[in-house]
């Protein structure tokens, strides 16, 4: 179940009263809404379902996925082959990427319930130890399923993007990125939606040009 929700004022204020640019920025685009996926597991695999091919291509491979497992959740997906999963079109390693986690979960090696009470970096790091998963997985299922205020992702390109697009950088490293991380904090899945949407305004360098 998708859940549509609001970057809160309260993000919004905090963000605004830290970093200038951040906030004239959030003053022009206006709230932002944050879906978020409440069930974990449905998240994680269509997750990896979506990794390295099209928005297209992916929508029409979990949709085959849902028709043939029903529900998705662990023991449904566990009850299937490796075979049935290609033909939905998934690759042989997604498809046995899908079935490990199922097993994990209904063998209770992920225990998809504690997760949601362990801090940030304990998901992270279990959920990336699974195969398949990532760390970049594992944050933007914090994100948008666990519903985690402050995660932002430098292995995200996106946010990368709209960092330097915000900041005028033609260079970003990883120790200026965390001095913006700490600025933020604790709000900084607030600011990743903001710099999301930066990275994909295509007038954004104009924009700022004309208010410069």
């Amino acid at each position: 179940m998708t859940i549509p929700s609001a970057a809160s004022g309260a993000a919004m204020a905090y963000l605004s009263e830290r970093d200038l640019l951040l906030g004239q920025a959030i003053a022009r685009i206006g709230p932002l809404e944050q879906p978020r996926t409440a069930d974990v597991f449905s998240s994680l695999l269509e997750s990896i379902a979506s990794q390295q091919i099209s928005g297209k291509a992916a929508v029409s491979i979990w949709r085959r996925f849902t028709a043939l497992v029903g529900e998705v959740a662990p023991a449904a997906v566990a009850a299937h082959t490796v075979e049935e999963l290609r033909g939905c079109g998934f690759s042989q390693r997604k498809a046995e990427y899908i079935l490990g986690i199922a097993a994990a979960a209904q063998g209770g090696a992920l225990d998809l319930e504690e997760l949601q009470a362990l801090p940030d970096d304990e998901v992270i790091k279990r959920l990336s130890a699974l195969r398949g998963v990532g760390v970049w997985t594992a944050e933007m299922l914090l994100i948008f399923s666990l519903g985690r205020a402050d995660v932002l992702s430098w292995g995200d390109l996106g946010i990368r993007h709209g960092m330097q697009r915000l900041y005028g950088y033609a260079e970003l490293t990883q120790p200026l990125f965390e001095e913006h991380r700490k600025v933020y904090s604790p709000y900084g899945s607030t600011a990743s939606l903001y710099l999301w949407h930066i990275a994909g305004d295509d007038e954004w360098n104009q924009v700022q040009s004309c208010a410069g």
